[in-house]
């Protein structure tokens, strides 16, 4: 059963929230919070499994509200649900240390996708947020373990595929663009992200951004 912690200030969208989510019987909601300053303080009493936040809130926004958690509960994952595609949203959210960033118009069975692939560890970022994210400028980089710099150990086939998501393509539009079958491209991603030791394809294209 996975744990979440419901973070809005409007009643009818936490009401909604709930009501959807219990139609998965491996989710179950166990609190919610009206504000920055609730959620923090639930996610430490309660210690849910994942706290679905929003950005916009009062006394503590989400942006704060996730840094907290994240420094007092760091086992607790975090997932911004909000109306707001901004750049800067998306990327103090993610640098607070929130695992994804949804907007509110995601379908049902994505957001329920994306809860599991967050308590696997991964990094989940909307359609069309990636894009946010490659428009930060060198001083908002994220920070990248030097480790992770392998970069010789990648040929230069695998660094074109790397470029193009460094450019926000998909899979499709990668073997689309280097005419081989999107299977392969999926296998060589796989491949790329643990030579450099990352977990995901959003910290390869800011690696690689990073680089230039």
């Amino acid at each position: 059963m996975i744990r979440i912690l419901l973070a809005d200030d409007q009643s009818l969208i936490r009401r909604g929230l709930r009501a959807l989510l219990k139609t998965d019987p491996e989710l179950e909601v166990i609190g919610e919070a009206e504000n920055g300053i609730e959620s923090v303080s639930l996610a430490d009493t309660l210690q849910p499994d994942l706290v679905i936040m929003d950005i916009r809130m009062p006394v503590m926004d989400g942006v704060e509200a996730t840094r907290e958690i994240c420094q007092r509960c760091p086992q607790v994952k975090v997932l911004v649900l909000t109306t707001f595609d901004d750049r800067e949203y998306v990327t103090q959210a993610l640098r607070s240390g929130a695992s994804g960033y949804l907007l509110k118009d995601t379908p049902f069975e994505e957001l329920t996708q994306t809860i599991r692939l967050i308590l696997k560890g991964y990094t989940q970022l909307g359609p069309g947020l990636s894009h946010q994210i490659l428009r930060t400028s060198p001083q908002q980089s994220f920070a990248i373990p030097s480790s992770s710099l392998a970069w010789k150990d990648i040929n230069s086939k695998d660094l074109e595929i790397v470029r193009l998501i460094a450019q926000g393509a998909s899979n499709r539009e990668i073997a689309q663009a280097l005419f081989i079958a999107e299977k392969t491209v999926k296998n060589r991603i796989t491949n790329i992200l643990s030579i450099l030791n990352l977990r995901d394809r959003t910290q390869l294209a800011i690696l690689a951004l990073q680089k230039e």
